[in-house]
């Protein structure tokens, strides 16, 4: 199969993407071989949309996935993102007009390329103004150096203030079934806007799939998430019971049915699961195709009607824009 076309505001790429962050952390060892050879396949595909970022693997990440696209950079619609400021103890974000330019030099570097398709703000600075970071990233355009310009986990005022100076093209933030706190204004300012809307861990960090094992590896980030810990994890397998349930009448798993709930939600919507397997790549992919009638889409939204637990620590909570 080849997967359809979708537009993110001018940019048109594949109907779903890769995010590629889990090749190089937060979700157990690396395996560079397999890693490179998920993101060629999922080219050959149809993906086109990679997503990055340059405190992924703090940069590794983009050196493994400019080593994937070198030869195959006009397949690709390469995105990446600046902002998270990350030392071995702790987050921070930046986005200064001098930090914006040179994040952007380094990850050019780093990726091999000579520009950026879609550049994110990967989170809002509460101390810059966000004119004053959309305007240094809007200089990066008319350097040539990046072709559209993106939002991450940012609110509709920031969005509106952000296009007001250069257009946006694309706000990532996180959307599942069990994530939805984007619906409303922040996806209805975006679609008055006409940006693009690309859902992160539209599998729920893999939970939705009924993959994830209580007890994760000590190097896996979801440890400390309050929805994967103690009761709150007991809590939420129902809400994997209940999509397996329904997912058993349409002959899919249910990690399929919860993604296709996020890529049925409109046409200007590019969610990019990540994973670093072939096998689970073919999976995500396949869902792509799945068509949901609206009693389809109720059904599947009344599984996640009881969510145990935050999304993130309340310290990761602050870097969210609402």
């Amino acid at each position: 199969m080849t997967l359809s076309r979708r537009r993110l505001g001018r940019l048109e790429v594949g109907a779903q993407g890769l995010g590629c962050m889990g090749m190089s952390q937060s979700y157990g060892p690396a395996d560079e071989t397999e890693s490179l050879a998920t993101i060629h396949r999922a080219l050959e595909l149809g993906v086109t949309l990679l997503d990055t970022a340059d405190v992924y693997g703090m940069g590794a990440n983009e050196e493994l996935v400019g080593r994937a696209i070198a030869g195959r950079r006009s397949s690709v619609v390469l995105a990446t993102k600046f902002g998270i400021d990350r030392d071995n103890t702790a987050m921070g974000v930046r986005a200064d007009p001098d930090y914006v330019r040179s994040a952007c030099d380094a990850s050019l570097r780093r990726l091999g390329v000579d520009h950026i398709d879609l550049y994110y703000l990967h989170r809002v600075d509460p101390n810059v103004p966000i004119e004053d970071t959309v305007g240094a990233m809007a200089g990066l355009v008319d350097a040539g150096k990046v072709s559209h310009l993106g939002l991450s986990e940012a609110g509709a005022d920031t969005i509106r203030r952000a296009n007001a100076v250069h257009p946006i093209t694309a706000l990532q933030s996180e959307w599942s079934l069990w994530t939805r706190d984007i619906e409303g204004s922040i996806v209805d300012t975006c679609r008055e806007l006409g940006i693009g809307i690309v859902p992160f861990s539209p599998l729920g960090r893999g939970f939705l799939t009924g993959r994830v094992a209580a007890d994760l590896p000590k190097d896996d980030m979801r440890r400390g998430l309050p929805r994967f810990v103690g009761e709150n994890y007991d809590r939420n397998l129902a809400i994997v019971a209940a999509l397996r349930e329904l997912a058993a009448e349409r002959g899919v798993t249910a990690g399929q049915l919860a993604l296709a709930w996020v890529q049925n939600q409109g046409d200007d919507v590019v969610p990019i699961p990540g994973t670093k397997r072939r096998t689970y790549l073919a999976e995500n992919v396949a869902a792509a195709e799945l068509t949901l009638s609206a009693e389809d889409m109720a059904r599947i939204e009344a599984t996640a009607g009881d969510v145990a637990g935050d999304r993130y620590q309340a310290e990761l909570m602050k870097f969210v824009d609402r």
